[in-house]
């Protein structure tokens, strides 16, 4: 039932959100992260490209599993596949001060060891 999907979402809508705004403003590094999550995905016998399992409507193709949007999920790093064929990158806590930290390039100093930034 989409209502039991749509309740599920919104226990995971940082991940949701993270997803919109990489899908909005790509980077190189996580469209190769999702390029290569979509490779597995094609693959899968849970890809609904239809959008008969989608959460949301005409958010297609999606994941019949979980209902997400795969165009977001794909390209959310503290998000994992359902069916554990792909993992997260990070955890939601480690995404979001990524985030917070590539989107204020003052707060990046050369010698960060907490997360690795591609310049």
């Amino acid at each position: 039932m989409k209502i039991n999907k749509l309740l599920k979402g919104l226990k995971n809508i940082d991940h949701i959100v993270d997803g919109i705004k990489n899908n909005m403003f790509k980077k190189d590094w996580i469209e190769d992260i999702a390029d290569h999550r979509w490779k597995i995905c094609k693959g899968c016998d849970q890809l609904d490209t239809i959008g008969g399992k989608c959460a949301a409507p005409g958010t297609q193709p999606c994941c019949a599993d979980c209902g997400c949007s795969l165009a977001f999920k794909m390209r959310a790093l503290s998000a994992s596949c359902p069916k554990n064929k792909w993992k997260a990158h990070v955890n939601a806590k480690q995404e979001a001060e990524i985030v917070r930290k590539l989107n204020n390039p003052k707060n990046i100093a050369d010698n960060d060891s907490n997360i690795n930034v591609q310049r």
